[in-house]
C-alpha cells in the first residue's frame, strides 16, 4: 500500500488576503483624505479668485484685505465703491453658490442611497416644482420680498403631498414614493405654468423665468445665512450618519438584519434632505444636475462608501457651482445667464460620459 504525503493547510493565503484588503482600505482612505484636502484648498482659491472676476479690476490680495477689514483686522485698501462690490455684491453671491452647490450634491448622494435609484436627485419628491409654485405666486402678487419664505413653504407642501399620496397608495416603499413625487411634481409644474400664462405681464415674465431656471443674481448676506445655515444644521448630521446609508446598499432586508430601523431612518433622512433642499431652492431657484452628476463623479474616485462619498461630494459641488455661477455672470457680460442653464450645459454631457464609462466597466 502506498501512502501519499499529507501536507498541512497553507494558512498564509487568508493572512495575505487580509493584509491585501487592509492595505487597500488604507490606500482608499489616503486617497479620500488627499482628495478632500485638494478640494478644500481648491474651494478656498475658487472663492477668492471668483470674487475678482467681473468688470471692476480687483486683485486677490485686495479681496483678502477687504474681508479682513470687515472682520476688524485692518483697513480696506479699496475705495468705498470697490469695497462695496466685493463685500456687498460678489462675495455673498460666491459664498451662496458654494453653499448651494455643497448642499445639492450632498442631498443628491443621500437621495440616491435611500431610494437605490441612480437617477435620483434632490428634487425627486416634487420639491422644486412646489418651491416654484410658491415663488411664482408671491412674485405675481407683488410680494417678492417673501419669495424665499414662499418657495420654502411650497417645497415643504409638495413633500407632504408626496408622502400623503404614497401612503394612500399603500406602504411607503421607495418606488411608490418616487412615483408619487413624479405625480406631485407634474401637477405643481402644470399649475405654475397655468398661473404664469394667465396672470404674468410685463417684466414679471423675465423675473419669474430667471428664478425658475436657477439664479444667484440677487444673493446677498441673508441668502448666505440661509444656505450656509441649512448646510451646517442639516448637512453635517447627514454626513455623520453615512454608515447608515451604507446599510441600505443591499436592500431593506439586509439593512434590518444589521439592526437598522429601516422605516424610521429612511423617513428621517428623507425629511432632513427635503428640509435642506427646500432651504437651498428658496434662495437659488431650481439648479439642475449638481445633485445628480457630482455624486456619480465622486464615486469613481472613492467607491460606494458614503463615509468618503458625502463630504467629497459636498466639496466638489461647492467648487463646481462657484465656477458655474462665475461663468454665468461673466461670459456674456453685460448680459447674464441663469446659472441653471450653465449647469445643464455642463452637466448633461458629463452625465452621459459617466454612463458610457460605467457601461464599459460592467
Amino acid at each position: 500500500m502506498r501512502f501519499s504525503a499529507v501536507t498541512a493547510p497553507d494558512r498564509t493565503v487568508p493572512v495575505a488576503r487580509g493584509a491585501f484588503l487592509l492595505d487597500s482600505l488604507r490606500a482608499s482612505h489616503l486617497t479620500a483624505v488627499g482628495a478632500g484636502t485638494l478640494l478644500a484648498a481648491l474651494l478656498v482659491v475658487s472663492v477668492a479668485v471668483a470674487v475678482t472676476l467681473g468688470p471692476a479690476d480687483i486683485r486677490v490680495g485686495d479681496v483678502w484685505r477687504s474681508i479682513a477689514s470687515h472682520l476688524g483686522l485692518g483697513v480696506s485698501p479699496l475705495s468705498a465703491l470697490r469695497d462695496g462690490i466685493v463685500w456687498e455684491l460678489r462675495l455673498p453671491r460666491v459664498l451662496t453658490a458654494a453653499a448651494v452647490g455643497a448642499g445639492l450634491a450632498l442631498s443628491g448622494a443621500v437621495m440616491q442611497a435611500l431610494t437605490r435609484n441612480a437617477l435620483a436627485d434632490p428634487y425627486l419628491l416634487g420639491l422644486s416644482s412646489g418651491a416654484s409654485l410658491g415663488a411664482v405666486a408671491v412674485v405675481l402678487l407683488g410680494l417678492g420680498v417673501l419669495l424665499p419664505v414662499a418657495a420654502f413653504a411650497g417645497a415643504m407642501a409638495a413633500l407632504l403631498a408626496t408622502l400623503a399620496l404614497a401612503r394612500a397608495a399603500g406602504a411607503l416603499t421607495p418606488a411608490r414614493t418616487v412615483l408619487a413625487g413624479v405625480a406631485v411634481s407634474s401637477l405643481a409644474g402644470a399649475v405654475t405654468s397655468l398661473v404664469i400664462f394667465w396672470t404674468a405681464t410685463g417684466d414679471s415674465y423675465r423675473e419669474i423665468l430667471g428664478w425658475l431656471l436657477g439664479s444667484l443674481a440677487g444673493a446677498r448676506w441673508p441668502a448666505v445665512a440661509i444656505a450656509a445655515g441649512a448646510v451646517l444644521v442639516v448637512g453635517i448630521p447627514l454626513v455623520l450618519v453615512a454608515r447608515l446609508l451604507d446599510a441600505f446598499a443591499f436592500g431593506d432586508t439586509s439593512a434590518a438584519a444589521l439592526g437598522v430601523p429601516v422605516e424610521a431612518v429612511r423617513w428621517t433622512l428623507l425629511g432632513a434632505t427635503a428640509l435642506l433642499t427646500g432651504a437651498l431652492v428658496s434662495v437659488s431657484g431650481s439648479i439642475g444636475f449638481v445633485g445628480l452628476v457630482l455624486p456619480h463623479a465622486i464615486r469613481l474616485l472613492t467607491g460606494p462608501g458614503h463615509r468618503r462619498l458625502l463630504p467629497l461630494s459636498a466639496l466638489a459641488g461647492a467648487v463646481f457651482l462657484v465656477w458655474a455661477d462665475t461663468a454665468a455672470r461673466t461670459l456674456f457680460d453685460p448680459r447674464e445667464l441663469p446659472v441653471g442653464v450653465v449647469t445643464a450645459i455642463l452637466g448633461a454631457p458629463v452625465f452621459a460620459l459617466l454612463l458610457v464609462r460605467r457601461r464599459s466597466r460592467s
